[in-house]
């Protein structure tokens, strides 16, 4: 009986140990899913306000950026309106001190009250490109338009008694007058007064373009210029030399005024004492105003000394004639031993102009603490082949911001960006990848520079239009523009350029005409398409 009660207890024993082992099992269980669910619970709460966060300093962030660009707009557009003010209270001072120096004659007043101001007596392309039949004349020292019998419009300049205000700028103490000159839409082509002056015309409900906007010009003199200003390229004894032959020749061409470069009559003198009559401008302030008193510009180099050549002219600029004396020659056409029947053609006259067109270049800095090195004011700079952005000696992509009025375009990223105006097409704008254009085709080259992305491609914008690139604030490193390979600048993140077409061209004188030019630039400077011919097949003779 004992032994059956011991043996009962020792198999029932087992079963009650294995069910408290599950019970605690199962009660640690709930436990530890009670704990996880909480965890999960706090870590997923946790994200939701990282995200949170994260959108709310992108918000930020985006109206900072929003707020930078709104700024850069409005300090574009405040340097615009200043720098009409200026002009404007430039115009009204010299209206008032012209009369108050003399009265003008009774032909004046009737040339005057058929005629409107528009400028100051200098070259805008703005005309050029507005209305197809401009002429464009030198006639009283500002440009004007007058209304012919074809009822088409007509710009004239000359050198009125307004060149007299400049007194102080010590070129002279009697400014004589400059040389008188038209500018015409190729009056040898008789087919052009046949056709309808209108730009644009509607007949039947049918719109038209006969005339197009651009045409090529003529410079035809109406007096003989008297006074050039002569550029030369520098440490170039064969330049200097012919500079000395060219200003005994100009001299017995009655050309009464030769302007150089100090640097230049400082030479010269030092070969000759007799080069005292030469003329220089000892001053920025002489240099600003030159424009004033000359009336041919002669470059003697290559495309630099061209490009140095429109650097100077910060305004308007005279028409420019352009040996070539260097390495490449692609906008200097004239050759240097033909000078003297060069001259004497162009100065006689009928001759052909390029306008090329020259891009204003303006640098808006963002409010931060600078350094030394860096100016918080923004730049003005006058460029005629372009404007580059790259990232200098960063190792990170560029991270530039493109608009175009207003408009977001893209966000650059890789080396950097080239905006070029046509003349510099065949420049660096070229070696990137981007389209040759011809220097009178209004447009605007927007090309990147080894982008990181195979869909990028240059762009030909609207000459009218203006090009924003701003640096992110948050960008990873900097940027350097360059204005045609000069006047280097750093940016920094929020600063702005803003590029647009300026108003003041570069009247080029072309050796034959515009086109003629260009395709013999391109064909012999660039090599384009140059191959040699295929070989026709040597067929044998046939047989008798």
């Amino acid at each position: 009986m004992e032994v059956a009660q011991i043996l009962i207890g020792l198999t029932s024993s087992p079963n009650r140990l294995e069910h408290g082992k599950i019970e605690n099992l199962a009660i640690r269980s709930q436990r530890l899913d009670s704990d996880g669910v909480g965890a999960m619970i706090t870590n997923r709460d946790e994200k939701n306000h990282l995200s949170e966060f994260s959108d709310a300093l992108q918000t930020v962030a985006k109206a900072l950026e929003d707020v930078a660009v709104k700024k850069a707009l409005a300090q574009d557009e405040a340097a615009q309106w200043k720098h009409k003010y200026e002009l404007e209270l430039l115009r009204n001072s010299q209206l008032e001190r012209s009369i108050a120096s003399r009265a003008l004659d009774s032909s004046r007043q009737d040339n005057l009250s058929v005629t409107s101001v528009i400028s100051e007596g200098d070259i805008d392309a703005t005309e050029f490109r507005s209305s197809p039949q401009n002429t464009q004349t030198r006639s009283n020292g500002y440009l004007q338009y007058k209304e012919t019998i074809q009822n088409s419009k007509v710009l004239s300049y000359s050198p009125d008694l307004f060149n007299n205000l400049y007194l102080d700028t010590q070129l002279d103490s009697k400014i004589s007058e400059k040389a008188s000159f038209t500018l015409t839409l190729d009056p040898v082509d008789e087919r052009r007064k046949e056709q309808n002056h209108d730009l644009v015309s509607f007949d039947d409900g049918d719109i038209n373009a006969e005339v197009r906007s651009n045409k090529q010009i003529a410079l035809v003199w109406n007096s003989s210029p008297a006074s050039v200003f002569i550029l030369l390229k520098p440490n170039a004894a064969a330049v200097q030399q012919l500079c000395e032959e060219m200003v005994w020749w100009l001299r017995e061409q009655n050309v009464t005024k030769i302007y150089v470069e100090p640097r230049v009559k400082a030479e010269l003198m030092e070969e000759n004492a007799d080069f005292e009559f030469i003329q220089t401008c000892e001053t920025e302030k002489q240099l600003v105003t030159i424009n004033k008193s000359v009336d041919l510009v002669i470059t003697l180099g290559g495309d630099g000394t061209m490009l140095w050549a429109a650097s100077l002219f910060k305004g308007p600029m005279p028409p420019l004639v352009a040996f070539s004396m260097g390495s490449l020659g692609f906008m200097t056409k004239f050759q240097s031993s033909m000078y003297r029947e060069s001259l004497q053609a162009i100065m006689k006259g009928p001759a052909y102009i390029t306008l090329r067109h020259r891009l204003h270049c303006q640098i808006i800095r963002h409010d931060r603490e600078t350094d030394d090195n860096t100016s918080s004011e923004s730049a003005e700079y006058l460029v005629l082949n372009e404007v580059s952005i790259d990232r200098g000696m960063s190792s990170a992509l560029s991270n530039l911001e493109c608009f175009c009025d207003g408009h977001f375009v893209t966000i650059v990223q890789g080396d950097g960006l080239i905006i070029s105006s046509p003349s510099g097409s065949t420049a660096y704008s070229l070696a990137a990848g981007g389209s040759v254009v011809h220097p009178q085709v209004p447009g605007i080259l927007f090309t990147p520079i080894c982008p990181h992305s195979l869909s990028f491609r240059p762009l030909i914008l609207p000459d009218y239009v203006t090009l924003r690139v701003q640096l992110p604030l948050n960008c990873r490193g900097q940027a350097w523009a360059s204005f045609d390979g000069k006047g280097r600048q750093q940016l920094w993140g929020g600063d702005a350029l803003i590029v647009r077409m300026s108003e003041w061209p570069v009247p080029a004188v072309c050796e034959k005409e515009s086109s003629g030019d260009f395709l013999r630039s391109v064909r012999e400077s660039l090599h384009w398409n140059r191959r040699n011919i295929q070989l026709a097949d040597e067929r044998p003779s046939p047989s008798h």
